[in-house]
């Protein structure tokens, strides 16, 4: 699949990409329905706010995780130069173009984002989190098509009938479609889960924690038709780092859920 929708003048405009203005652009509509269905008190700038503050944590944390995560010789080698790769000739400087994301970092910078957005403006960030996770998953959805119309992070070798040929893998072999099965699974069926239960949380923090366990369960299990990445192959007992890295997550989903019910009735019973 050509990767270029269409080119304006010298510059392409390719179907990733749109698939990540799309993904936010369904996060911003339906938590604006939710603050809006649900009566919730937020201001009308407080969505895209927040959500400059995602990308932004997207975008830092995505590619600081895949430095440490899956380059980090490189990261060691050449700190500044990995993070921002510049290369120069004839005496200029130019932008060579960012390869690798990481979504566990890309999690992380997320958390960290709204963390300090909601410190600075004295906001819960339970609650905060809470009301954008929820649509999250749907969004997902679009940027692992993204990476389907790209043809990268293909699944393993397989002789079943769902076998597809992916020009960037080696080999003539078919192959999973894994970036298909993470797309529904971890993107509409977790939706559908979430939700469900917007209205029946109960206690901040549940909504959050129950999708860091939800994500991490069904990645894992899903990794097992992904190819692992071809520098790292399997580093855990025949584990790949992403199910390594969905195992934390899945322990921090148990532990927030765990420490937010602890919260929700300490305030409960100060009241």
């Amino acid at each position: 699949m050509d990767p270029v929708i269409f080119s304006l003048g010298n510059f392409p405009v390719r179907w990733y990409g749109m698939m990540y203005i799309i993904a936010f652009g369904v996060v911003y509509l339906l938590t604006r329905y939710r603050i809006k269905s649900e009566k919730l008190p937020y201001p009308p700038a407080f969505t895209g706010d927040v959500l400059t503050w995602a990308i932004l944590g997207v975008l830092v944390g995505g590619r600081l995780g895949y430095l440490l995560f899956y380059s980090f010789p490189e990261f060691i080698a050449n700190p500044l130069g990995s993070i921002i790769p510049l290369s120069f000739s004839g005496g200029s400087c130019s932008f060579s173009g960012i390869a690798g994301m990481s979504y566990h970092g890309g999690a992380i910078g997320v958390i960290v984002a709204v963390w300090l957005y909601t410190k600075n403006h004295n906001m819960s960030f339970l609650k905060t989190i809470d009301l954008f996770v929820v649509s999250l998953p749907l969004g997902y959805t679009f940027g692992r098509l993204g990476n389907f119309i790209n043809g990268e992070l293909y699944g393993r070798v397989t002789d079943a009938a769902i076998g597809m040929h992916f020009p960037m893998a080696p080999g003539d072999a078919l192959r999973h479609p894994s970036q298909l099965y993470e797309a529904f699974f971890e993107g509409i069926f977790l939706f559908i889960i979430l939700w469900s239960l917007r209205k029946k949380a109960p206690y901040p923090g549940f909504l959050s924690g129950l999708y860091l366990l939800g994500y991490g369960f069904v990645r894992f299990f899903i990794e097992f038709y992904r190819e692992p990445d071809a520098h790292l192959g399997f580093v855990f007992m025949q584990l790949s780092m992403g199910q390594v890295l969905c195992l934390a997550m899945i322990v921090a989903g148990i532990g927030v859920i765990a420490i937010s019910k602890g919260l929700g009735k300490k305030v409960a019973s100060s009241q």
